[in-house]
């Protein structure tokens, strides 16, 4: 048991094991002492704040510390999800349906009961920077403490409230303060709350791995790109993550601050007035949320600091699943306006698949997320080391009608929470070929949490990337190690875009 006097300690208030009744186990943080439940030799703290509700002159603004409280503060339950459009008949595009709030900026921590200097991985879930919460059943961390890490899952804020720029907050903003991005100051935020805090629950600080997929893979690279996130982890896994991008400017997204603006509130509406407004109805709002260059906290934009080597160099996980066109539909894009808008000699790379629906998935899939994470892992391999993997294994209820692997399908794997998983989510229990591919996957991202390395149970070792060897490790039907996947449609993917890219 870890004890430190007069400093952050975790108080084991029971030793469990087996399948023992949960009892209540302590850790006292900086702001106060927690309760949270240990059984099976996994503490849980749940709905922990790591900063202010950002309600009322806070929206809009840098997360705030948390007040401090006197007393033990439960943290058995989840807190709730931040504001985002739901559904109540069916989970949103986040795999969400539940309560929200404004009050929700909180992680929940899985860990080994007796953990000391155990390695921390963060996790950012993904959603589209519109939906999501670090509460869903995909995301139970249990499965990383039982293999003795500790796992952190982090709420941030959504849509408009999590990326948003109007002239008046510019104007209103100290000189410096850091603007429009509020979910990655968010994530910053609960960043440094795990350095201050991670040590009460067993934790190694200077051991954190940020991970997260989809748009939790996108503001991962875009907090690479971050200098103000520099120190905060040791290394990083992106899944599905995209990484190709053009920058948007404090300038476009002040003119999209002013539209949402107009739309919800009486023309030449004062800030106060803005930030009084129903927070239901500012994310119902569509627009576009992702990283803002504002100048302050974003200096560049993620795609220029990868490709002039600004972003930090961390030992680095990066991949994507061979059907990431299943986001296709729920983007509104029909296959014929997304090939039609290709350039000619990037459809000149497609030409022989059999029709435009064809063509439109495996453009989107390359494009999107497969080639943008190896041009990733060759920038980030000339320092600390890259690997680069393909996930293309489908569960038996998606053969029938999925061309492969559908995006977000790996998470589950990841994480080993087929014994937790939400059935809404699940499309059934995992079958034995599930378990022996989660097997093998669950254990590479703990060894990367422990080693740095992925030196995990592959039938051969998983090697680094170089765009010279091109090789990556393949999570399929056949766990192996493939060679130039994809290569002319990947290079012709990067050809399209050397502009952005800074030339191959």
């Amino acid at each position: 048991m870890m004890q430190r006097a007069g400093a952050v300690a975790l108080i084991l208030c029971a030793a469990l094991g087996g399948h023992a009744a949960a009892a209540p186990v302590k850790a006292s943080l900086d702001t106060g002492v927690i309760v949270g439940e240990a059984q099976g030799g996994v503490s849980a703290f749940k709905g922990v704040p790591f900063a202010a509700p950002p309600t009322g002159a806070l929206r809009w603004r840098p997360p705030a510390p948390i007040a401090p409280w006197s007393t033990e503060r439960p943290a058995l339950a989840y807190g709730p999800a931040c504001p985002q459009p739901t559904f109540p008949a069916h989970p949103n595009g986040g795999g969400y349906r539940g309560a929200t709030s404004e009050d929700c900026l909180t992680v929940n921590v899985f860990a080994p009961t007796h953990a000391r200097r155990a390695p921390v991985m963060v996790w950012i879930y993904g959603g589209g920077n519109v939906y999501g919460a670090n509460s869903l059943s995909s995301y139970d961390g249990s499965a990383f403490a039982r293999d003795g890490v500790i796992l952190v899952s982090v709420n941030y804020r959504l849509g408009a409230l999590g990326f948003f720029a109007h002239p008046a907050l510019t104007q209103a903003a100290a000189p410096g303060e850091p603007l429009a991005n509020y979910a990655l100051m968010d994530q910053i935020a609960a960043l440094k709350w795990v350095k201050r805090n991670i040590a009460a629950f067993g934790g190694d600080p200077s051991n954190v791995t940020l991970f997260g997929e989809s748009a939790g893979g996108i503001d991962t690279l875009a907090l690479m790109a971050t200098p103000a996130a520099r120190g905060l982890f040791a290394k990083a896994i992106v899944e599905s993550g995209a990484g190709w991008d053009k920058p948007v400017t404090l300038a476009a997204a002040e003119a999209d601050g002013q539209a949402l603006a107009a739309k919800l509130a009486p023309a030449g509406a004062s800030l106060e007035a803005l930030r009084a407004l129903p927070a239901d109805k500012i994310v119902a709002e569509e627009g576009r949320y992702g990283p803002i260059v504002d100048g302050r906290l974003m200096v560049e934009g993620t795609t220029e600091a990868f490709a002039k080597g600004h972003a930090v160099d961390v030992p680095l996980i990066i991949g994507s699943n061979s059907f990431e066109a299943s986001l296709l539909p729920a983007l509104h894009i029909p296959p014929e306006g997304y090939v039609a808008v290709q350039p000619e000699t990037l459809k000149a790379a497609y030409a022989e698949l059999p029709n435009v629906k064809a063509e439109a998935n495996a453009m989107f899939t390359d494009g999107a997320m497969g080639g943008p994470a190896r041009w990733i892992a060759g920038k980030e391999s000339g320092g600390a080391p890259a690997w680069l993997y393909y996930f293309s294994f489908r569960r038996a209820v998606y053969r029938d009608y999925l061309p492969g692997a559908p995006h977000a399908s790996e998470i589950p794997f990841v994480f080993n929470s087929w014994d937790t998983l939400d059935p809404k989510l699940s499309r059934g229990p995992a079958t034995p070929e599930d378990r022996a591919v989660t097997k093998v996957m669950h254990a590479c991202w703990v060894a990367f949490a422990k080693t740095s390395a992925p030196e995990c149970p592959t039938p051969q070792p998983w090697p680094a990337y170089t765009p010279t060897r091109d090789q990556l490790m393949e999570f399929g039907d056949t766990i192996q190690v493939r060679t130039h996947l994809r290569k002319p449609e990947l290079d012709a993917q990067e050809a399209a875009r050397a502009g952005m890219l800074g030339g191959r």
